[in-house]
């Protein structure tokens, strides 16, 4: 449950408004991804690239002091992080749904299991897997990472608008129900749509 802390921590610094945002993306995301699908893969590859720099400011803290010391500098990285990979990842769709599952299988891997060789090189071996698995499937691909995404950004602003939830409790609950109601929801709705 640390590492669950860790993440709700992150969302902390976000004010209402701010979560209000999020909360409204990911409720588009969940239930419109597929009909969205390449405003939805700038908005996942974003949220990746993003969290990734994120995980990688500590290292750049340590080599480069004046980054540490620059409140500006940490809050653009991130965000030029997210950009660079949302522009990526919206010019070419199957590499874009090959690396969303990619990349969110081994977030998982990193938050929740570590980053020891061997659980990182069993994360990328599950995550080349769904990767294949979900350019051979891509329509059920992109609505199963849309709603996933959906799921998991309605959560972090949904705990942080409401600080009272327990997260222990309510946490992979909340982003499975989302994400299932989502995935139904745009299965329904897009069963004539290519």
């Amino acid at each position: 449950m640390d590492k669950l802390r860790e993440i709700t921590d992150k969302v902390r610094g976000m004010g209402i408004y701010e979560s209000l945002v999020m909360a409204g993306v990911g409720l588009a995301v969940l239930l419109f991804g597929y009909r969205i699908k390449k405003a939805a893969f700038f908005i996942l590859w974003f949220l990746i690239g993003y969290n990734l720099m994120i995980l990688l400011m500590p290292v750049i803290n340590n080599a480069l002091p004046q980054v540490a010391e620059g409140q500006f500098w940490q809050i653009l990285l991130p965000i030029c992080g997210g950009l660079l990979l949302a522009l990526l990842g919206f010019s070419i769709e199957k590499v874009c749904i090959a690396g969303i599952c990619f990349f969110l299988v081994m977030l998982v891997t990193v938050q929740y299991f570590g980053t020891d060789v061997q659980t990182l090189a069993v994360g990328a071996i599950v995550g080349v897997i769904a990767a294949a698995a979900a350019t051979a499937m891509i329509k059920p691909a992109v609505i199963i990472a849309t709603a996933v995404a959906g799921g998991y950004a309605i959560t972090l602003a949904l705990l942080q608008i409401f600080p009272d939830i327990n997260k222990e409790i309510f946490y992979f609950p909340m982003i499975g129900g989302l994400a299932l109601v989502g995935a139904l929801f745009q299965f329904a709705t897009t069963k004539r749509v290519s």
